[in-house]
């Protein structure tokens, strides 16, 4: 492995939206020590890259182009920051993907257009093996603008490895799904529903195995649920309120994405609409979340929230003021102290290497 001044070479990739000015994926070194990023370079080869997701054993970097038809494409990652394309972009058989994650030699993309999620083998090489096997969502909501019919928008393959979640914001549900021997692709087999009107967006595991904090678009608030990995069930147990501090009156947010300190004592949710990342205490227990903390974004429509290699950084994609901000987060209180940010035009997520 290719090391700096003793360090391990760590990488950001950033995905932006290019119908919106953005560059593709934008790829920044990491500093070890602060954390700061420096960009390097950048590929505009995959249109609207709105999710990324980074093999660790393999060293590819899958992008989800949220277009109509959606697509999806692989890269292989260089040491020194490159990306060299596996094969062309293939077809997603649906539309807008949203999120995509990859394990167990699996792909999964998120369809948020056409409600449905495609899962594609992988290759020893990491390139995909297609055309994928979709499984489409079913049901609708009660908003009329969102809700119409099923809106896949986050798909991630629990610890272990057994199940594979889906979050569904125009179902109000999380669907608990099972590889489909017969076809590779998925089957549902159970579905649990949340609140209706609520648009679940997206979730995270608690790292001690039980609980899974499940965020919501459409209401401020993020529901707290017991995870039966045995039973591969979802269980909701509370619902906590999500501060909207920060938006002008009368104004509505967009929680975005929730993230689970990796030593388990803090959950945190970035907001759009009041620009601010939340950080909840979970000394009381993980499935008794308690606000502790809201610090601005440090720009504007937080769309996404990731750690760094050392978790002692926190990354900000903020879509709207283009750019990714960085905070240092305090091990011991969870307080985050705003680092710097970098220029990214249209910026809609991040990955770390």
């Amino acid at each position: 492995m290719e090391r700096q001044e003793g360090h391990r070479v760590h990488w950001a990739y950033i995905g932006s939206f290019t119908s919106g000015g953005g560059l593709g994926i934008t790829v920044a070194a990491v500093d070890p020590d602060t954390g700061a990023l420096t960009p390097r370079t950048s590929v505009d080869t995959v249109t609207n890259p709105a999710g990324l997701a980074l093999d660790p054993g393999t060293g590819v970097l899958y992008a989800a182009g949220d277009t109509d038809p959606g697509t999806v494409a692989a890269f292989r990652t260089g040491p020194d920051g490159t990306l060299a394309p596996l094969g062309p972009a293939v077809d997603v058989a649906g539309s807008g993907p949203a999120h995509l994650s990859v394990a167990g030699g699996r792909l999964h993309t998120a369809n948020y257009g056409s409600g449905s999620v495609s899962t594609f083998a992988v290759r020893p090489d990491g390139s995909l093996a297609g055309p994928p096997t979709v499984l489409a969502h079913h049901g609708s909501g009660p908003d009329a603008e969102r809700q119409r019919g099923p809106h896949a928008h986050q798909v991630l393959t629990a610890p272990g490895g057994r199940w594979v979640l889906s979050v569904d914001l125009g179902t109000d549900s999380v669907r608990v799904c099972a590889a489909d021997p017969a076809t590779g692709g998925l089957r549902v087999h159970t579905e649990t529903a949340l609140r209706s009107g609520s648009g679940p967006r997206h979730l995270a595991f608690h790292p001690a195995g039980e609980v899974v904090y499940v965020l919501h678009e459409l209401e401020p608030l993020m529901t707290v649920c017991r995870w039966d990995a045995a039973a591969g069930h979802v269980e909701p147990l509370a619902e906590v309120a999500i501060d909207s501090g920060g938006a002008p009156a009368g104004q509505r947010v967009y929680p975005s994405v929730v993230h689970v300190a990796a030593d388990g004592r803090f959950v945190r949710a970035a907001v759009r609409g009041a620009g601010t990342v939340l950080t909840f205490s979970l000394a009381d227990g993980a499935e008794k979340p308690r606000l502790t903390s809201a610090v601005d974004c440090g720009g504007v429509w937080p769309r996404d929230l990731v750690a760094g290699p050392s978790g002692r950084t926190l990354y900000v994609a903020n879509e709207w003021s283009g750019d990714v901000t960085w905070f240092h987060a305090d091990p011991e209180s969870g307080a985050l102290r705003r680092g710097g940010r970098v220029e990214v035009p249209a910026a809609a997520c991040v990955v770390l290497s």
